[in-house]
């Protein structure tokens, strides 16, 4: 075998047999038995010299064999006490003795095992190889009364005892026998010698931890500190504590430096000066350092050290309980701070693991006093942070960052802020998911707690040497660092902090601030001949443009002109980036923010975002091929700048007398769907100054109009191209004969029954575009019902019984939109149905004339009847005449008067107004409206609604019921107390229409004299 593969075997040995020695020793304290309480510590005295032979530099050639013969005696010793675990109330007498028995024998021949170490295993320590003989010794003539007590009669006795008398202290780990010379002889001024534990008592934390231990639970033997005798000599007489820095007075007695001085002190004012131990009187009040003894206690304390180390790092092994872990880490503690280089000791016996392990220990105390002692080890130790770092899993950290314990905490953050003072160290700490957003959290929340918003402060500028954890700041709304590297750093660090401005996505508050701070440097990026450099600031630019609020203040820092430039001066020849592309996007969304656009000034000429000068070249740059996503941005600036009226005019024009428009049209073939949804919203922008012309070149642009109307399979599929694509064709001119039967000639009717009917079953709230796509659709039924007067229009809308359709949505959709519209196409048919009425033959010589005899005549019961329309004075029917009153549509457009929206309530009043037209059969509808009380739902519009278009509507249709209406409707209408007061209003501050139906209503009201005037007709 191997000098490495024997070390490893050795290593690995050792650490199963110290762990199997953790778990024998803590089942002999659940059994809470003296005689297994004394079996535990056997096997627990064992550990050191395990962690001895696996630790040292003079590693015996028999080692292995040692631990080996070790192992099996541990072995059959854990499954004995085991065994006494399972069955502590079931064991019979003998099968107890017996086993007690086994466990002896078991101790006697690890005894046999540690006989067998060699003594140059302990060169230059060899108090230790003594210790270890006397332990094996002792193990050897181990011997134990072996009684039958159960577990209860066990805890009855030790009970007692305890009540009794205290438990005397184990001194000593190895039970060496050490005598220590005591001068029992000294000066009757002089103190009594302590014990020499005193020196170790800080390492004992029972009074501190009784909460955290039972009277039964074992704590840190302290023993180290016997592993090599004390003397008298190392105590100062005045302290009674072993001396740092021994200083000789005259009298020839050595003292702690800091205690002689004191003492001397006292004398001041008095000439006579004495020795605090002889009494003698001092002629001089020189110290001389005791070189000698100085070193002699320095070495004794080194080498105590390092027993102390191992004996310690066993208890943290063994974890027997918190009061056993809380003093090993006290004692490690004690020992780093003496001296540096113990930390250098305590990280080499493998203490790290321990450490660490810790940290998810159930008891809190120990989880803050566990990160207190890594933070120890640490201090001013890159060496011992990299170890640290690659022990520890620091997600663990993190995560007790969010204990509800404050102490648990702080020492998290403050061993966070030690990690990361090591530059190596930030990315992985960075790294940790959410690690960032909690230390940002404590910043921020600094009135709950200002000691961590503090710290975790410090931690935070730690982070930022690594550029990652910058960007992470950002995005977790801590923008400050990456502020300031952006103007403060180097033109690298300025390009990484441009490129992730451009990257993250920034919060409403960050949106706020950030533009004041970077626009200036990014815009001088932007001038940067750096292909590169550039690039990251327009992107950067993009990002914080697309935010409306932060155009402000880019306008501010002149980002106009610059973006102007880029894409109307700038020519590029071998720069491998094209920068019109974003130049556009950034003007765009500039102007969508809201700002004037007359106020923004894009050169030196004077030039504005409204002048022609910017529309041509805009228009000249879309007609030419450009890339698509080039034209989208284009496209988007010409649609803000038609909503002033100045480049309005101008785009009109240049569109109308250029080949511009077809461009537009044929983008709308384009597969790249966000493009082609940018030129179908200009268009029908448009379509009110060039209905006609864009009509005209869409039916000759291949593929069109058919294309706009899509029958989507599902309404969850339902595109944003297919809604506005459907809203353009219903915004161009209604009464385009040409398109109307374009549409009719693709059969596209059907198509859009069949959307509708789809889009009503499965409702709009599938899709974000449902809303909007059924209601294009229904406007390009409206306009159809504009041309009835062509037959193959009108054989359209009969076939498809458009009547019912539009009473249909009326009553059936709470869409605002929808209900205007449904309420248009009824007016345009209801217009059309005086036209269509089959008029009725009233002659009674005629119907004789042309009678059969009684005897060939059909009986009355099978004769069919011929429905005649009192309105319109002829045969009518919803189908082919489109009649109102037929498709019982006049309560839904009544119920629509109450509709919050005027242009609902306008829209349903004017299709009601078109049966009282002059054509129509006026008695007759009034009468019948006035079974339905029609006027009092009018007189609420005029209650309701002050818009002129309303109430000049509205006076109309009263007017026509107080004429054709008599009495009845006279009295009804003249018992509304609001309607006179409206009536007057409207006399005195309507125009010229209004005025002159109010005052026809007041005269028939008897409100103003009665004499002629001009009838007004609607």
């Amino acid at each position: 075998m191997s000098f490495n593969k024997a070390g490893t075997s050795i290593a690995s040995l050792a650490d199963s047999l110290l762990e199997s020695i953790s778990e024998i020793t803590a089942v002999c304290i659940e059994l809470e038995s003296e005689k297994f309480t004394e079996i535990g510590c056997y096997f627990y005295r064992a550990t050191p010299v395990i962690m001895e032979l696996q630790t040292t530099k003079y590693t015996p050639a028999n080692a292995l064999e040692i631990l080996q013969s070790l192992s099996k005696s541990i072995s059959l010793g854990k499954d004995l006490v085991a065994k006494c675990k399972r069955g502590d109330h079931s064991m019979s007498d003998a099968e107890l003795r017996s086993t007690m028995l086994q466990l002896l024998g078991v101790i006697r021949r690890m005894g046999e095992c540690l006989s067998l170490i060699p003594s140059s295993t302990f060169r230059g320590q060899e108090y230790a190889e003594v210790a270890v003989l006397s332990l094996s010794k002792e193990m050897l003539n181990a011997h134990f009364d072996i009684q039958v007590l159960h577990t209860k009669e066990l805890e009855s006795q030790m009970d007692m005892q305890a009540m009794e008398e205290q438990a005397p202290l184990e001194l000593d780990l190895y039970s060496v026998s050490v005598e220590v010379s005591m001068n029992s002889s000294m000066n009757s001024k002089s103190y009594d010698m302590p014990l020499p534990i005193e020196y170790f008592g800080s390492t004992s934390l029972s009074s501190q931890s009784s909460d955290h231990s039972t009277s039964r639970s074992i704590s840190l033997p302290k023993v180290a500190q016997y592993i090599e005798p004390l003397y008298e000599t190392f105590y100062c007489p005045l302290t009674k504590e072993i001396m740092d820095d021994p200083v000789t007075i005259e009298s020839g007695v050595t003292y702690e430096r800091k205690a002689i001085t004191a003492w001397f002190e006292k004398f001041e004012t008095s000439g006579e000066i004495f020795c605090p131990t002889t009494g003698k009187k001092l002629m001089s009040r020189g110290l001389n350092t005791n070189v000698a003894l100085k070193t002699t206690i320095e070495e004794w304390k080194d080498r105590n050290d390092a027993e102390r180390i191992k004996v310690s790092r066993a208890a943290l092994s063994l974890a027997g309980s918190d009061r056993m872990v809380l003093e090993a880490i006290k004692d490690l503690q004690t020992v780093c701070q003496r001296k540096q280089y113990n930390k250098v000791q305590v990280r080499n016996v493998g203490v790290l693991p321990l450490l660490t392990k810790l940290l998810e220990y159930k008891d809190r105390n120990v989880r803050c006093a566990a990160m207190e002692l890594l933070r120890q080890l640490v201090v001013e130790d890159d060496e011992g942070k990299e170890m640290i770092a690659e022990t520890m899993d620091i997600s663990i950290l993190i995560k007790l960052l969010s204990s509800s314990h404050r102490p648990v905490r702080h020492e998290s953050l403050l061993l966070l802020l030690e990690l990361s003072s090591t530059r190596s160290l930030c990315e992985k700490i960075g790294s940790i998911p959410g690690g960032i957003l909690v230390l940002i959290t404590f910043k921020i929340n600094w009135s709950i707690d200002v000691f961590a918003a503090e710290i975790a402060d410090q931690i935070l500028r730690n982070l930022e040497r690594n550029p990652d954890n910058i960007k992470c700041m950002a995005e977790n709304g801590l923008l400050e660092p990456l502020m300031h590297h952006l103007n403060e750093g180097s033109e690298e660090i300025q390009m990484e902090m441009a490129s992730y401005l451009g990257e993250i996505v920034l919060g409403h508050d960050s949106k706020i601030n950030v533009p004041g701070r970077a626009a200036s440097t990014l815009i001088r990026m932007v001038h940067s001949g750096n292909s590169l450099t550039r690039r990251i600031a327009f992107k950067a630019l993009m990002q914080i443009s697309s935010h409306h609020p932060s155009c402000k203040i880019l306008v501010e820092a002149g980002i106009v002109q610059v973006m102007a430039e880029e894409m109307f001066i700038r020519i590029i020849h071998n720069e491998p980036m094209n920068t019109k592309e974003e130049a556009a996007a950034i003007l765009a969304n500039i102007l969508e923010s809201g700002l004037e656009h007359h106020s923004l000034q894009v050169n030196s000429h004077g030039h504005t975002m409204v002048s022609d000068y910017v529309v041509y070249n805009i228009i000249y740059m879309l007609k030419n091929s450009t890339p698509d996503e080039l034209n989208v941005h284009l496209i988007r600036i010409l649609q803000c700048l038609t909503k002033s009226p100045k480049p309005m005019a101008t785009i009109v024009s240049v569109i109308k007398e250029t080949e511009a428009s077809y461009s537009l049209l044929e983008v709308i073939n384009n597969p790249h769907d966000e493009l082609a949804v940018a030129a179908i919203k200009l268009l029908t922008t448009l379509s009110p100054y060039l209905g006609h012309t864009l009509v005209e070149r869409l039916c000759k642009t291949r593929g069109q109009p058919e294309n706009l109307i899509q029958c989507p399979t599902e309404t969850i599929h339902i595109t944003e191209k297919q809604a506005v694509s459907a809203k353009f064709l219903a915004k161009l001119p209604h009464e385009n004969l040409t398109l109307n039967l374009a549409l009719s000639a693709r059969n596209v009717v059907p198509t859009i029954l069949q959307t509708i009917n789809l889009i009503q079953r499965s409702g709009t709230r599938t899709s974000r575009y449902a809303s909007a796509y059924l209601e294009g659709l229904i406007g390009i039924l409206v306009r159809f019902t504009t041309t009835l007067y062509e037959p193959q229009i009108l054989f359209l809308a009969r076939t498809h019984n458009f009547t019912s359709v539009f009473t249909e949505l009326l009553m059936k959709t709470s869409c605002d939109e929808v209900q205007k519209l449904a309420a248009i196409g009824l007016e345009n048919l209801s217009s059309e149905s005086i036209n269509l009425s089959k008029p009725q033959i009233n002659s009674k010589k005629f119907m004789t004339f042309f009678s059969l005899p009684r005897s060939l005549s059909v009986g009355s019961s099978k004769k069919k009847s011929v429905s005649l329309c009192p309105v319109h004075r002829g045969a009518c029917s919803s189908q082919n005449t489109f009649c109102l009153i037929d498709a019982k549509a006049v309560d839904g457009l009544l119920a629509c008067l109450y509709h919050e929206n005027v242009e609902v309530v306008e829209a349903a009043l004017s299709a009601l107004c078109t049966l009282l037209d002059e054509k129509v059969d006026v008695d007759k509808s009034v009468s019948m409206l006035s079974e339905v009380n029609a006027i009092q739902h009018v007189l609420n519009v005029v209650k309701e609604h002050r818009q002129e278009v309303l109430q000049q509507k509205s006076f109309w249709m009263i007017e026509r019921f107080l004429v054709k209406g008599g009495n009845k409707q006279a009295s009804d209408i003249s018992q509304d107390r609001l309607l006179p007061a409206t009536l007057v209003s409207a006399f005195h501050h309507g125009d010229v229409n209004t005025r002159q139906m109010a005052e026809k209503i007041l005269r028939h009201l008897n409100k103003m004299p009665n004499f002629s005037a001009s009838t007004y007709t609607m």
